[in-house]
């Protein structure tokens, strides 16, 4: 029984990192969130707008719109990463004490899901990257 304890208490030990990376993992996700709100409301505003004009103006929102959509996709797809990410790392730590408790050697799928969890996040800060640079470089007349 002591030993069961012992590899518990280990296992706890080791599971805090992979918490502290899931606070971390919603945070971004926060961040995340609220950018797509913004890029919704956004293109509310645009939608409301081009109901109103015609013409040259018109041709302007659309393009707008156009890369409204595609900054939404954009985040859309690095909250999916994040999630995929947190998931894996959710299933890191379930499977640290599944081995410990069943006495079963999981290091190796261990490894492997924490490695998928950072490939995941790396997609997640490169979409998040990209999905910055579009707007800052006109993806948006408010950054004009």
């Amino acid at each position: 029984m002591e030993t069961h304890i012992t590899d518990i208490t280990h296992v706890i030990q080791l599971a805090v990192a992979p918490v502290f990376l899931l606070t971390a993992i919603a945070t971004l996700i926060t961040a995340l969130n609220s950018r797509l709100g913004r890029i919704v409301d956004r293109r509310r505003i645009l939608q409301d707008r081009l109901m109103n004009l015609a013409g040259t103006d018109a041709e302007m929102i659309v393009t707008e719109l156009q890369r409204q959509r595609h900054r939404g996709k954009l985040i859309y797809f690095a909250i999916f990463s994040a999630v995929l990410g947190a998931l894996f790392i959710c299933l890191v730590v379930a499977s640290a004490f599944l081995g410990a408790l069943s006495a079963v050697d999981l290091s190796k799928e261990i490894a492997i899901l924490f490695v998928l969890a950072m490939v995941a996040m790396i997609v997640c800060l490169g979409i998040f990257l990209r999905e910055v640079f579009l707007a800052v470089s006109g993806g948006s007349s408010i950054y004009r």
